[in-house]
């Protein structure tokens, strides 16, 4: 065998693995990026889109019309919140559990601090609206007597708002909707979870698509030499294309329970370091997912809001007739029973948001996601080991053929540029 032929033939194993590196490499950049979709919209794929198999129509873009490429993770952030409650979040917690991790009484001091100096303005604005003559004629020392009476009720009227969030949160909060909707919303995220959570297996996954792709090159090489057809090349490419990034899934993921070989462990990369993970997933889920911030969000803003509205408004009533104290039927009778319920109606409407203020203040909802962080890495530690790794990989499992025909196509043109190298 000539001087050329060696070295066209020692130099596949290189060149697969090479390859192997480049198809695991930019696998990662199909995975994360875009965050957004970018392409062209084309006139009626989006018509033909709905013909093609459902494989085909899960590739980003295509059934909004466009030709183009978001990276899968992003792409399926809303599957990833569903799953991440499916799999993960709902088995850490309900949301009883995790409001009260929130401290529902710290809460409900923070309320009462807040909300306390807005008082003599909430009456004052609720009173002229809906009784200027009357109230123009309270003389200010009686006016006083009214805010403070109502500033002293706050703690005991509050403490009841919070022990009832508590008791109905079920009704009122949704956990799968909110973190779909968070997940929507922002696909950075999603990419962070998986980047973070399994940096140290993703970068092993590029460095072991060399170590495959230079295993399989050394049978490859033995072929060719044997069966030196010039097609044989890309087409034994695309067959270590795809098997590359084949295991480089599968030693990450698989075998999800420990087996032992001659002694030795054999588990999925990922599921090793189960203990580590968890802390770092808790982390990222507790500052920005289960945060009171975005559970306040929901309450306020999402689907059920209104049984929000309507149970802080029940809640706030009180608030007239305790600061009307005894005198309270005197008043309805010299106001009138409409106007007085009108004031009182008035006055809860207009308590709500401040009664809410600090589950929407980042800054306070930061400092109470420390117990939630504890709660979610303590729970994700005792997770069964297939739950665990299905939290992640079950999001992507069923784009996972994209990463496949990706490393397919590119040892196909590995093969091609090699015979253009070196030769046939």
């Amino acid at each position: 065998m000539s001087t050329s032929e060696w070295i066209r033939l020692a130099t596949i194993p290189f060149f697969t693995g090479a390859i192997g590196w480049l198809i695991n490499w930019t696998g990662l950049i199909m995975l994360f990026q875009p965050v957004k979709l970018y392409g062209v919209r084309i006139p009626g794929l989006r018509d033909v889109a709905t013909l093609l198999p459902r494989k085909l129509q899960e590739i980003p873009g295509w059934m909004e019309g466009r030709l183009g490429w978001q990276g899968i993770v992003p792409a399926r952030a809303a599957k990833m919140g569903s799953i991440a409650v499916d799999k993960a979040i709902a088995k850490l917690g309900t949301p009883a559990e995790f409001y009260q991790q929130l401290e529902p009484d710290e809460i409900a001091r923070k309320i009462v601090e807040m909300f306390g100096p807005e008082v003599p303005r909430i009456v004052d604005e609720s009173m002229w609206r809906e009784q200027p003559g009357l109230w123009g004629a309270v003389p200010p020392r009686a006016k006083q007597a009214v805010y403070d009476r109502v500033t002293a009720q706050l703690p005991v009227i509050v403490k009841q708002i919070t022990d009832e969030i508590g008791e109905h949160i079920d009704l009122l909060l949704d956990p799968k909707l909110m973190v779909i909707d968070h997940f929507s919303a922002n696909p950075a995220l999603v990419n962070r979870i998986f980047q973070d959570v399994g940096q140290r297996e993703l970068r092993l996954m590029v460095n072991f698509g060399f170590l495959f792709g230079f295993l399989f090159g050394i049978p490859v090489a033995a072929i060719i030499h044997f069966f030196p057809d010039w097609w044989l090349l890309p087409i034994l490419g695309v067959i270590v294309g795809w098997i590359t990034n084949l295991l480089g899934m599968f030693v990450i993921f698989e075998p999800v329970n420990p087996r032992y070989v001659f002694g030795i462990k054999i588990q999925g990369l990922f599921l090793r370091r189960q203990n580590q993970v968890a802390d770092v997933y808790a982390q990222i889920i507790a500052d920005d997912v289960v945060t009171l911030e975005n559970i306040g969000n929901f309450l306020l803003t999402g689907p059920r809001a209104d049984r929000t509205r309507q149970m802080l408004e029940s809640a706030m009533g009180p608030a007239i007739d305790l600061a009307a104290g005894p005198a309270r039927a005197a008043v309805r009778v010299a106001v009138g029973t409409r106007e007085y319920d009108s004031i009182r109606s008035s006055v809860a409407q207009q308590s709500v948001a401040y009664t809410m203020t600090p589950f929407l203040d980042p800054e306070f909802s930061r400092e109470q996601s420390d117990r939630i962080r504890t709660l979610i890495a303590a729970r994700t530690r005792e997770m069964a080991p297939r739950d665990f790794v299905e939290m992640l990989r079950a999001a992507i499992k069923e784009d996972e053929w994209m990463l496949y025909l990706h490393g397919a196509l590119m040892g196909l043109a590995g093969g091609f540029i090699h015979l253009l190298i070196f030769g046939a």
